[in-house]
């Protein structure tokens, strides 16, 4: 399920009589210490990772500028989560946003617990908070790589706080956002144990306002296990909104603008693979089998879409290059993130090796069609790859196909699989996802225009980024 994002509620009502008799939520030390390992991983993946993926990417008059601009997005993103973010995306309040009662971390101490997915099993929310907070540092800092060496800083400095509060907060409420597991069982089991009519009825209504507890995209059944839509599709669709209307680099088709450092965009893909471990197999909140599965999906899907871009692009183009490695490594981790822990290992494996091909043709026909600049591939890795795995989900979840089916704590088990209902739930989120994302940008970038501007002058982007923004230059010669 989703990654919980709260204490759990106590069912109301009729349900309170049987959550204040359940035993209190344990809380294992092994538990926190993944999960606190996890976050460390997932702020791997923003820095220094992405710092090397992306800034081995651009050219070395740029490189500096975009290390800036990743390194500003961890910190100023890092600050608003506590003083409102966490609040909004993980508390209730609509189904499409939450409110401000764990403003400025109101009422959370060393003592408040947050819910994980097994019933009576917590973490500590800090650390909750915490590991969700590394989530929220990256996902902006992705939609860089759309509009890279001819952004002004100052338009980037207004983009990213703009973006977390009204993009990816509400995403991650719609996503994420449910009352927990401790809740819904408490509320379940009221109802089970009413003996009359009056009393069942009042059951019932608990175990209803409970289960409407929950964001928009959660309650009509879709599931993503750790960001396929609040990361990748989010800052994908993001991505391409920027590309768009920030416009085409100088010189760009006509000139070449190659990577200047290939050896720091491979180190940074290794780190990105490693902290994708605490990204997938962290959002399970506990260490247990699950965890298990999530972290050997992560490991074969992005294998065999390595090998996959690898040997396509061998064959379309003659040369299988080190940047296609790379490429397909990063394609893999995308897809996988949604069924991470869903899936069966060859589930994954089959998802790997049919989503290179895809974001590979988005990448280079696609994007060469429409002449769009999407500098380092935000929309056709993380855009094209978060749909893929999304809508892959409600295939691979399936038990039949080795999937771990969905668990209903209503009744206690795995609900019933019914393949139709699971990819329309699928297809719905991301849809919403791509809507919200694509509107919510083009708004926020239109105004930043305005204000701002959104381009350097033509002298200061030829001259580059790094030297007239920032005053500084990467190399010496």
């Amino acid at each position: 399920m989703p990654a919980l994002a709260q204490t759990a509620a106590p069912a109301a009502d009729a349900g309170t009589t049987a959550a204040a008799a359940a035993a209190a939520p344990t809380v294992n030390k092994g538990d926190v210490a993944w999960m606190l390992t996890s976050s460390l991983l997932v702020l791997m993946m923003s820095v220094p990772g992405l710092f090397l993926f992306y800034g081995g990417l651009v050219r070395a008059k740029n490189m500096l500028s975009v290390l800036m601009q990743v390194g500003y997005c961890v910190c100023i993103v890092g600050l608003i989560w506590v003083l409102y973010g966490y609040s909004l995306a993980f508390t209730g309040g609509s189904p499409f946003i939450g409110g401000f009662s764990k403003a400025f971390l109101s009422g959370v101490t060393t003592d408040s617990l947050a819910a994980t997915f097994s019933v009576g099993v917590a973490i500590p929310e800090l650390v909750y908070i915490a590991f969700q907070m590394t989530f929220a540092m990256i996902t902006p800092a992705l939609i860089f790589g759309a509009f890279a060496e001819r952004t002004k800083f100052t338009a980037v400095v207004l983009f990213v706080p703009l973006w977390v509060t009204f993009v990816y907060f509400p995403v991650a409420h719609m996503v994420w956002y449910w009352a927990g597991p401790d809740a819904i069982d408490a509320a379940a089991k009221a109802v089970a144990a009413a003996a009359d009519g009056a009393a069942k009825t009042a059951a019932q209504t608990a175990l209803d306002a409970v289960l409407a507890d929950a964001g928009y995209i959660f309650s009509l059944g879709a599931i993503d296990f750790a960001g396929g839509t609040v990361v990748h599709i989010n800052a994908g669709i993001a991505g391409l909104v920027a590309c768009l209307m920030v416009g085409k680099r100088l010189g760009y088709g006509k000139e070449a603008l190659s990577p200047h450092s290939l050896t720091l965009t491979m180190v940074g893909a290794s780190l990105l693979w490693v902290g994708w471990f605490g990204f997938n197999a962290g959002s399970n909140l506990e260490s247990n089998a699950v965890t298990g599965l999530a972290m050997m999906n992560t490991f074969i899907a992005t294998c065999a879409a390595a090998i996959s871009w690898m040997f396509v692009e061998w064959l379309v183009k003659g040369k299988p290059s080190m940047l296609g490695l790379a490429s397909g490594i990063v394609a893999g981790l995308v897809a996988v993130t949604p069924p991470s822990g869903f899936s069966g290992i060859m589930g994954s494996l089959v998802l790997g090796l049919v989503v290179s091909p895809i974001c590979f043709i988005f990448c280079t026909a696609v994007k060469n069609a429409f002449g769009y600049d999407d500098a380092l591939d935000v929309f056709g890795v993380h855009g094209i790859g978060g749909i893929v795995g999304a809508i892959a989900t409600g295939i691979l979840v399936n038990p039949a196909l080795g999937g771990t089916g969905i668990f209903d704590y209503t009744i206690g088990k795995v609900a019933d699989y019914d393949m139709a209902t699971q990819l329309i739930a699928q297809v719905k989120g991301v849809l919403i996802t791509v809507a919200w994302s694509g509107i919510g940008t083009a708004v926020i970038l239109f105004v930043i225009s305005v204000v701002v501007g959104l381009r350097p002058t033509t002298d200061v982007e030829r001259e580059g980024l790094d030297i007239n923004e920032h005053g500084e230059r990467a190399y010496h010669s």
